[in-house]
């Protein structure tokens, strides 16, 4: 027992290391991580080398919640309300009414390619309607994919708030499937339960966590997010438990707690990055392992042909009917239909028919896998590039060095800004104390080379030193032009709020 025990914690080590080197070159290819994480499970299962027997649908659906919840969380920690608050409403809108009309769409035509009645069509839709938040989060935070305005918080916003509304489509249609004669009426009054509650207690445990970090006062800093993981997955269950939807929670108790005032908050956010990393690739490796390839050898034209309908179709006439309230130039448009990305939400989704007996549910996760699989290979490779034709690509920025370990008082004018200095800047060759700066200006941390120390007046700028410095936001102007030229200002400075 303890060697096949050894073998199996062997195993686990490998598939990580393998998944974590493999997304290594996953960017230089083009490729999504996540794309990477389900073919290495895909060879590790039984059907590949690995070898490794695993085909329990149940088992895959708790894991898959699990890391979804912890996702969700993490990118609604993540993500600035400044940024949310201007595409809040477009965004509900396509998180919603988006998520329907692409069930819609696709549903109708699944039914008339694979022969299924309308109902079960309208689950195969439902299943993959939301665009997948993990797939969309490292997709959008790389830097090769950076988007112009409030793009990328849109895009962000929409794929974490559409998986509640797909989850309660392909449940409800399950429902009716499962019960003849059940009323499509009866679904009203339980999707406005669910939003209103996962909202409102998704809203109340955010600030309940926050209260708890700053007024717990524990012994070791370690314990804090041991605190949240916990939190995380009471948020999820007392929402379900009370009828309310337990993504929609997590995230907004993410948003909540990431757009307040918290003790240890830029070790907190590095913590979460790093769960929901291990999420997506003990998720992704899991789902990867459910699949049998051979299976899907059975569904490429049909799958083909509904995975195209999706990208070309379905996904874009859902989108431009739904911003129609809205004045979104063109080009956003276009890219914000382009942005569809399947990922393991509609795997997980597609386990539920399985758990619970309906006709054809095997058909339904096989094709579901296969358009994942042509998403991610489609979207995942093509996006930066879309935008770049469309305008929207926006420049690269370069990445801050020392203001990482800080973080201001949202509710103060405090604020923070690192520059680096360049070789004509005014201030090369000066000491600190003649610079001038102005009161209220502070110079808290700087860096030569490798090394990082906070300076005295008689320390001398040279050209590469890179500054952090704790002013306000009167002052801002007046400190960049002690340091900089005027045409490196834009550049060279990155304020942190």
């Amino acid at each position: 027992m303890a060697v096949a025990l050894e073998i199996i914690f062997l195993g686990i080590s490998l598939l990580f290391l393998i998944s974590i080197i493999a997304n290594k070159f996953s960017e230089r290819l083009g490729v999504p991580a996540l794309l990477i994480f389900l073919i290495v499970g895909m060879l590790a299962g039984s059907e590949g080398p690995g070898g490794i027997p695993f085909d329990d649908p149940v088992v895959a659906q708790v894991i898959g919640i699990i890391a979804l919840a912890y996702i969700l969380f993490s990118g609604g920690f993540d993500t600035r309300w400044e940024e949310v608050q201007p595409i809040l409403w477009p965004g509900i809108a396509l998180s919603t009414v988006g998520v329907v009309l692409t069930a819609v769409c696709l549903g109708a035509f699944a039914s008339l390619v694979l022969g299924l009645s309308p109902l079960t069509g309208f689950l195969l839709g439902a299943v993959v309607s939301s665009t997948d938040a993990a797939a969309v989060f490292s997709i959008l935070r790389m830097a090769r994919a950076r988007l112009k305005g409030n793009l990328r918080p849109f895009l962000e916003f929409e794929s974490g708030s559409n998986d509640p509304m797909a989850v309660f489509l392909t449940t409800s249609v399950i429902a009716l499937i499962l019960t003849p004669g059940a009323s499509v009426l009866m679904l009203v009054p339980m999707f406005v339960q669910q939003m209103v509650v996962g909202g409102l207690l998704g809203y109340g445990m955010g600030k309940a966590i926050v209260l708890l970090i700053n007024r717990l006062k524990l012994e070791s800093e370690g314990l804090y997010p041991v605190l949240t993981l916990a939190m995380v997955l009471m948020t999820y269950g007392l929402t379900a438990i009370l009828g309310g939807n337990g993504f929609i929670a997590v995230y907004v108790s993410g948003l909540v707690m990431g757009n307040s005032v918290v003790v240890y908050k830029k070790s907190l956010i590095r913590f979460h990055d790093g769960i929901a990393w291990l999420m997506q690739i003990v998720m992704f490796l899991t789902l990867g392992l459910l699949v049998f390839p051979s299976d899907l050898i059975q569904v490429i034209v049909p799958g083909l042909l509904i995975a195209f309908f999706l990208i070309l179709v379905a996904r874009p006439v859902a989108v431009f009917i739904t911003l129609l309230p809205w004045k979104m130039p063109l080009n956003e448009k276009a890219l914000v239909s382009w942005v569809g990305l399947r990922g393991a939400v509609p795997i997980i989704l597609a386990t539920y028919p399985l758990v619970a007996g309906v006709p054809d549910a095997a058909l339904i996760f096989n094709i579901v896998f296969f358009i994942v699989l042509i998403s991610a290979l489609v979207h995942g490779t093509s996006i930066p590039t879309v935008a770049r034709w469309l305008g929207l690509a926006a420049p690269l920025e370069e990445k801050r060095k020392l203001s990482l370990e800080f973080e201001v008082d949202p509710n103060t004018p405090s604020e923070l800004i690192e520059l680096t200095i360049p070789p004509e800047a005014p201030a090369v060759g000066k000491q600190v104390v003649d610079l001038g700066l102005p009161e209220g200006a502070l110079i808290i941390l700087m860096q030569k080379e490798s090394e990082r120390f906070v300076p005295c007046g008689s320390t001398v700028i040279e050209a590469g030193d890179t500054l952090l410095l704790l002013t306000t936001e009167d002052l801002v102007q007046t400190v960049r032009a002690r340091f900089l030229d005027d045409e490196e200002e834009e550049d060279t400075s990155h304020p942190s709020s």
